[in-house]
Parts: C-alpha cells; sequence; structure tokens
C-alpha cells in the first residue's frame, strides 16, 4: 500500500529526513511514533502529496507521488493536527461539501453521507452546526470527511488530542473499525492508545526510522519470565530517558516541529 525508498527532505541546511524507507501492507494500522521536532509531520505531509520530497520515492497503491499526485490524492484520507472544518456550516452541508470536492460518485453520495453518518455516530448532530459541537464530535466530523471517498489509505495526526475519556473511547474505536476497510497511519503523543489500536510501530528519531517492529514483538520481553513491556518504556529506551513507575505519559500537545511552523 505504502512504498518509501530513501526519503529525503532538507529545508535549507537543514536535513528533516535522513533516507526514510519502509513498506506498509493493505489493511494494516500503524502507529507513528517520534518526539516533536523528530520529522513526523515532514513525512505524513510528503506521503500526503503536500509537500515534495527532496529525493527519494513514494508509492502509494502503485502510483509515484511525484508523477500523478491528483490520482494518489484519491487513495487517502486525511485527518490533520486541527481538522479542517467549516464551523458555521451543518454537519450535514459540511459532509455534502467534502463528497463534492473530492469527487463521490453523484449517484453514490447519498450512500457514502449516510455510511459515514453512521460510522462515525453522527447522525444525531447531523442538522446541528458544527461551531456548537463538542471537540469529540468535531474530530468525527473531521475523520468522516477524510473516510466519506472510500480511501484505501487513512492518515491521522493526533486524532485523539485534547478529547475527555469518553470521547477518546470512541475516536479510538472508530480508528480501529477501519481496519477491515483501509490502511490507518496514526501518529499521536499517547503511548497507550498505539498499544490499543496499532499491528506495527514505526518510531522516527532525528529523521531516520529507529524501530520497525510489530507490536507484539516490541512489546516481548528479553525474559519469558518477565512481564511484557510497556510502549512508553520501549520510547524512553530508544531515547536515552529514564522512566519509572511515577514517569507521566507522553500526552502533552505536540508543538511546531523544529524546522518552524512554515515548514511542519
Amino acid at each position: 500500500m505504502i512504498i518509501t525508498e530513501n526519503i529525503t527532505k532538507n529545508f535549507g541546511s537543514f536535513e528533516a529526513l535522513k533516507g526514510i524507507s519502509f513498506d506498509i501492507k493493505q489493511g494494516e494500522i500503524v502507529g507513528f511514533l517520534g518526539q516533536n521536532g523528530a520529522g513526523k509531520t515532514t513525512l505524513m505531509r510528503i506521503l500526503t502529496t503536500y509537500l515534495p520530497p527532496s529525493s527519494g520515492k513514494v508509492l502509494i497503491d502503485g502510483i509515484d507521488i511525484s508523477k500523478n499526485s491528483l490520482s494518489v490524492r484519491q487513495k487517502i484520507g486525511y485527518l490533520p493536527e486541527t481538522p479542517p472544518l467549516y464551523i458555521n456550516m451543518t454537519v450535514l452541508d459540511y459532509l455534502k461539501f467534502a463528497a463534492d470536492i473530492k469527487d463521490v460518485n453523484v449517484k453514490r453520495r447519498r450512500f457514502q453521507l449516510q455510511k459515514v453518518l453512521r460510522e462515525c455516530q453522527l447522525e444525531e448532530v447531523k442538522n446541528k452546526t458544527i461551531s456548537t459541537l463538542s471537540k469529540g464530535y468535531k474530530q468525527r466530523v473531521g475523520i468522516a470527511q477524510a473516510i466519506i471517498h472510500e480511501p484505501k489509505l487513512l492518515i491521522l495526526d493526533e486524532p485523539t488530542s485534547g478529547l475527555d475519556p469518553i470521547q477518546n473511547h470512541q475516536v479510538r474505536q472508530l480508528i480501529k473499525n477501519q481496519q477491515d476497510q483501509r490502511t490507518v497511519l496514526l501518529s499521536t503523543h499517547i503511548l497507550s492508545e498505539i498499544e490499543q489500536i496499532a499491528h506495527r510501530v514505526l518510531m522516527i528519531k532525528s529523521g531516520r526510522i529507529i524501530v520497525d517492529q510489530p507490536l507484539d514483538s516490541l512489546l516481548k520481553p528479553d525474559n519469558d519470565q518477565s512481564p511484557p513491556l510497556t510502549l512508553e518504556a520501549v520510547f524512553m529506551q530508544h531515547h536515552s530517558l529514564q522512566t519509572s513507575p511515577a514517569t507521566p505519559e507522553l500526552t502533552a500537545e505536540p508543538t511546531s516541529e523544529s524546522t518552524g511552523a512554515s515548514h511542519e
């Protein structure tokens, strides 16, 4: 589904990505982890064709993004950290607008609207103005617009940031339910979410992939007598940080990556 080969990205003299290579198969849910400034947002913007790589090759469903970016965009659903919502529209009108700009077939448009309203549990608020909704509902509207055109790949950047526990659970379950329909690449600072959702973990540090493993393998202890590792402990180990029972989970709001807000 996704093949990246030696992707680099330079911003002036700063090299944000340094030879990134990995493959993601259809139907996988992959957790994408890294500290702020590691290159996560840059890589996601390259995968979604919003940024060109400086060198290297990316194939999405067999299509080279540098040669046919419009075809690639039709195969991708993207939810950035701040959902691209028009808050003065109703949920239904906004999703009709999203279906229109994403070229959903007119004959299937009504079916697709009903489908995403049901999947994202938005039926009871479909006639409400988006500005009046809770953040949890706004996140679900953001996911609905990302999947309304039935993309093969769904890319989510901090989809549960700032949600309360109930909203978090609802959005997490929605993401998990996508695995039968599409590939999911999920970036989040809430490591426990990755443990509950992902099949595999990609970890990036200073522009390089330092971990690419199935989640079960990554959390397996060296000694059979030891309890399973946590993803937080693994993350700390790979970033040379000390962890203890008192160490708080990495749930801080992400900031712009080190290349500056204009690039990240």
